[in-house]
């Protein structure tokens, strides 16, 4: 791999040293590496291989980390990484102790914004850019929106507030879905760079200048000007809806052409007021696999790579595959019966149909499931749309997703009692993706909202009961199912079956102390137990199913047999489900029974494996053994003290 030039660049200064023609192959060591690291270690991969140019022209350009950089879905800033002092650590990526996938201002004085969920990047810049005016100061503000952030709601009332104050501040349009004719690139091209040049701001503004005074005679020529500015944009390019948010719009560009990049952000970074360059790139640009898959290896695990020239052609997974099915796939598979069986289901997701397993789903019944892009809001209120007319929508969105929809849930469904299902994703430690992807809080979020039913399955078996369920046992309202990432434990599949709202289930007898496990917990639970009785310590295993509403006689009759309960959730101990019975605890028994809460501590959670998670958090089989031996230590320790 020639790395001539990228390996003396360690930071953006060094970048800025080097003459214009020698950008393209920096581009190249840049790419070239990324493919090179990537492939090894795994991490997201086709994002970043298409913002290469635009991330070099960038930091070339602009006078980084004064100016600022702000990244929506930092999975696209890998290239930002290489040139910002982390290039030798980007093979520790996503692994516990190195780098973030994502942008983490505490990792570096050039990551701006923390970026991990998308469309937040105008809204983020905007601030910075009224706080530099507000301060006196004169840095430039620079927003990379792409890979569908433009699909999310909050880009574009980012952008009304933009135009409403003429914020100075450039939004980069990183589009990697359009695909634009070779004549329309160069007429687009010819007549940005023409707008854009010195020579035409400065006509534009003189003539503004000279009819200033000329009262309507000068109101229609300026005007004019502007209908014929706008006219040849509106023919050429797609810029008029950007126009009319108040930006001046420049595009689009060929994203790959680095010296047509430099040139442009030269032009335009004088220009003031809210700006707008559209770029067209190529996910996965340079790498043939990528290119051909763009959603398959959107991220990757570790691969072989076989290259031959410039770039690679050839990709193998080479992990082994693992013998049970993920509770994606189980829940596809699970939508795909009952769809066939009742018209009246149908599937919506937030611009993850592949990561939620509805892709699977459209192929078989592709007028019944809808990707909304991503607008979590919008797919909830949808969903409540569709339900006030006897259809059942299934709303499957990532449990770190679904939180942005909050209000929506609470307002829009569950205060009118209408009957959606919702189908939390990812839920609990997710591994490598780290804080903004762990599902923690959905246990919290979602118990407390009035009417909601909030259900987490043992295996995959009780995932398909769990959705059954939903969809045809109870229709008062909206029910949810939250389900972890990666594969089940591998229960054989049978007939689907309903399960009764608010039934626990026991897995295992003791009378030492009772286990009350949910979702993912509880296989570790009774993996625990069984340590635990090699000990001599008889555990009661619980598995809980439902977080709300809780099994009442279940607690009841634990808290009369043993009076020690121990709670599990691969979620926030906070406001969850030990907190859930903790409540019951308080109104109903008093002072009769000790409890454990054990769960996720109220604390940002780091990336790593879930398995390396769940060991550092005692979540594992071995950890639960010491928190459920020290609360028997402690249990009777406050005997002794009480009958004292």
């Amino acid at each position: 791999m020639n790395s001539e030039l990228l390996n003396n660049i360690n930071f953006p200064f060094d970048l800025r040293k080097l003459r214009e023609e020698e950008l393209r192959q920096v581009s190249d060591e840049v790419r070239d590496f990324l493919i090179s690291t990537i492939t090894r270690v795994g991490g997201h991969f086709g994002a970043g291989l298409g913002t290469v140019e635009l991330t070099v022209a960038l930091h070339y350009v602009f006078n980084t980390p004064y100016d600022k950089i702000v990244w929506d879905t930092g999975h696209q800033a890998y290239p930002h990484k290489i040139l910002t002092g982390r290039k030798d650590l980007l093979q520790t990526i996503r692994q516990q102790g190195g780098l973030s996938g994502f942008l983490k201002r505490s990792e570096s004085e050039y990551d701006d914004f923390g970026a991990g969920h998308a469309t937040t990047s105008i809204s983020a810049a905007l601030g910075m850019a009224i706080a530099r005016d507000l301060l006196k100061e004169d840095f430039k503000v620079v927003s990379v929106i792409g890979d569908g952030a433009m699909t999310g709601g909050l880009a574009y009332e980012a952008m009304n507030n933009c135009g409403v104050h003429k914020t100075d501040i450039l939004v980069i349009l990183n589009d990697n879905n359009m695909s634009i004719a070779p004549n329309v690139w160069a007429l687009s091209n010819y007549f940005s760079e023409l707008f854009a040049s010195p020579t035409a701001q400065n006509l534009r503004n003189r003539i503004y200048n000279l009819t200033h005074g000329l009262d309507d005679f000068g109101d229609r020529i300026r005007k004019t000007v502007h209908r014929i500015e706008g006219g040849v944009k509106a023919i050429l390019t797609p810029g008029m809806l950007f126009e009319a948010l108040g930006f001046r719009y420049f595009g689009p560009v060929n994203g790959h052409n680095i010296e047509q990049l430099v040139k442009m952000l030269k032009a335009i970074r004088e220009i003031k007021g809210p700006v707008l360059l559209h770029t067209i790139t190529q996910k996965g640009k340079g790498y043939g696999p990528a290119e051909a898959d763009k959603q398959f290896l959107h991220a990757i695990g570790k691969v072989e790579a076989k290259t031959s020239g410039q770039g690679a052609d050839v990709v193998v997974r080479s992990e082994v595959k693992k013998p049970a099915p993920t509770y994606q796939k189980v829940f596809a598979e699970a939508m795909v019966e009952i769809m066939a069986t009742n018209r009246k289901v149908l599937g919506i997701t937030a611009a993850m149909p592949d990561g939620t397993g509805l892709d699977v789903v459209q192929k078989e019944f592709p007028d019944r499931v809808f990707d909304v892009g991503i607008a979590e809001g919008h797919a909830v209120t949808f969903a409540g749309g569709l339900a006030t007319q006897g259809i059942i929508p299934v709303v499957a969105i990532y449990s770190t997703f679904l939180q942005r929809a909050f209000d929506h849930i609470v307002h829009d469904v569950a205060l009118q009692h209408l009957h959606v299902v919702f189908c939390l994703d990812r839920s609990g430690l997710v591994g490598a993706d780290g804080p903004t992807h762990h599902g923690v809080l959905d246990l919290a979020y979602l118990r407390i909202i009035q009417g909601m039913v909030v259900m987490a399955p043992k295996d995959e078996q009780e995932l398909r009961d769990m959705l059954y369920t939903a969809i045809h046992s109870y229709t008062d309202g909206p029910i949810a199912i939250r389900y972890p990432r990666g594969s089940g434990i591998g229960t054989p599949i049978r007939p689907m079956k309903p399960i009764g709202i608010g039934t626990s289930e026991t897995l295992r007898s003791g009378g030492d102390v009772a286990i009350l496990a949910l979702g993912k917990m509880v296989s570790y639970a009774v993996q625990a137990a069984e340590q635990l009785s090699a000990e001599g310590i008889e555990c009661e295993v619980i598995n809980a199913r439902f977080v709300k509403p809780l099994d009442a006689n279940m607690i009841d009759d634990i808290v009369t047999r043993i009076g020690r309960i121990v709670t599990l959730e691969d979620g926030q101990v906070a406001g969850g489900f030990g907190s859930a019975v903790a409540e019951y605890l308080t109104q109903r028994h008093p002072l009769s029974a000790d409890l454990r809460i054990h769960g996720i501590p109220d604390k940002f959670i780091d990336h790593g494996t879930q398995e390396e998670l769940h060991h550092e958090l005692q979540l594992d089989a071995e950890g639960i053994v010491h928190v459920v031996k020290d609360f028997l230590s402690e249990s009777v320790l406050r005997s002794v003290i009480r009958n004292s």
